[in-house]
């Protein structure tokens, strides 16, 4: 079996499976990605660079739309000579809304294609009007419908797709449902592992297991994460526990969410003034030290607007951390207030530094939904099951089957039933 695989950063949100599927018998993978993208790669593979960039007289609505089409003809110049050479892949996958699998079709009309569908663009009712639910600017309307043209154009195209989260999925129009699975990337529960004997150290202190640390992780310092609304618990916490620290991993940076500050972080620190010797901001840190952190954490704050749900929730949970999440759907889909972590509302700073207060006070009182949120991650998002459940859906795609629920057999192509699928 041949499989492509797409991604602008690959491996991406293919790393779990690439890992799983290499040098495997029978299995013949090439990945493409963009050019100047470092990370390294188990499989072969074929870089692409764009010509242009957008112009900058095209309209508004349009540019997301011309930056996807600029990639997706790259991408069909970087492999029309693979094609030449007579490689034809099986299955065809490629990280929806980029613009990479585009023009895959036309490269290969008979091979088939399972877009990874990760965001389904909307004015009202998700991320874009959860801090304002009022009318928006029609420009603002058109533009964010406007960028999911080339995600359309990939629901069209494919012959079965797939979201990580029921959630995610709910986004898309329901016309495509039946033809998507619901299959998350899974999480790594060898690695992210509970260790009571764990320590972490900044400067010449020393954390352990029960003393007062609170975690936050994010790829930016942005709203969408909930980072001013978690600045400001941090602050009230600070005033009700003197001897409480908060460590936070990641970049000054804008990552998801419109960018209406150069730096949330420097907005933050001037607006609310937290005791900056408390207060430790690493940086980008590799998983090594996210796995210390969380080990030692006695409560990881993970705020998010309704957008896509973050990896290192889920691996906070399998390390054993107490989850103080925001009570917004993608949380609620994974932690079950009072069972598997703590959920407050996301604009009551207050409410969450209590809670807070309450974890770092008395640890003892949460073991068992630090117990019971590392057998939720053993149970329904191990990598190991999975990535086999991802091996069968593949295989299923690949031969023109129809995916079970339970990632058995594929059915004939002539036997489809019409329910969606949820692997």
């Amino acid at each position: 079996m041949r499989l492509l695989f797409l991604h602008n950063n690959f491996p991406g949100q293919y790393a779990r499976i690439i890992k799983h599927l290499t040098g495997r018998k029978g299995i013949d993978i090439l990945a493409v990605s963009r050019a100047g993208n470092r990370q390294p790669s188990p499989v072969r593979r074929i870089d692409y660079e764009p010509h242009r960039s957008v112009c900058e007289q095209v309209h508004p609505a349009l540019r997301y739309t011309e930056e996807a089409v600029i990639r997706g003809q790259a991408v069909y110049k970087a492999l029309a000579p693979t094609r030449a050479k007579g490689w034809r892949p099986d299955l065809m996958l490629a990280h929806s809304g980029f613009g990479d699998g585009l023009f895959l079709k036309d490269l290969w009309p008979d091979a088939r294609y399972m877009p990874y569908l990760e965001w389904y663009y909307r004015a009202y009712g998700s991320d874009a009007s959860f801090f304002d639910e009022g009318a928006k600017d029609p420009n603002v309307e058109l533009r964010i419908r406007m960028k999911n043209t080339a995600i359309l154009q990939d629901l069209a195209a494919m012959d079965w797709g797939q979201s990580p989260t029921r959630y995610q999925k709910w986004q898309f129009p329901s016309v495509f449902h039946e033809r998507m699975s619901v299959l998350h990337d899974g999480v790594d529960t060898d690695y992210f592992t509970p260790d009571p004997r764990e320590t972490f150290t900044i400067g010449s202190r020393i954390f352990r297991r029960g003393d007062p640390l609170v975690t936050y992780i994010a790829r930016g310092m942005e709203p969408y994460r909930g980072f001013p609304q978690f600045i400001e618990a941090v602050v009230l916490l600070q005033q009700m526990h003197a001897g409480v620290h908060v460590v936070v991993i990641g970049e000054d940076r804008i990552a998801y969410g419109p960018k209406d500050k150069a730096s949330y972080k420097q907005w933050a620190l001037e607006a609310f003034s937290p005791d900056l010797a408390r207060l430790h901001f690493l940086g980008r840190q590799p998983l090594s030290v996210l796995r210390q952190v969380l080990r030692v954490s006695a409560a990881h704050v993970y705020l998010t607007v309704p957008f896509v749900l973050s990896w290192s929730m889920m691996e906070a949970m399998a390390a054993g951390a107490l989850i103080v999440g925001s009570d917004t759907e993608p949380v609620r889909e994974v932690v079950d207030d009072g069972r598997t972590g703590l959920l407050v509302p996301f604009f009551e700073p207050r409410r969450l530094a209590e809670r807070l207060l309450e974890a770092i006070a008395a640890p003892e009182r949460f073991e068992d939904i630090r117990r019971r949120a590392r057998v939720l991650m053993l149970e329904r998002y191990d990598q190991r099951e999975l990535c086999a459940r991802y091996v069968r859906l593949i295989e299923a795609v690949a031969t023109g089957g129809r995916p079970r629920p339970d990632g058995g057999d594929p059915v004939s192509e002539s036997a489809r039933m019409p329910e969606a699928a949820i692997v």
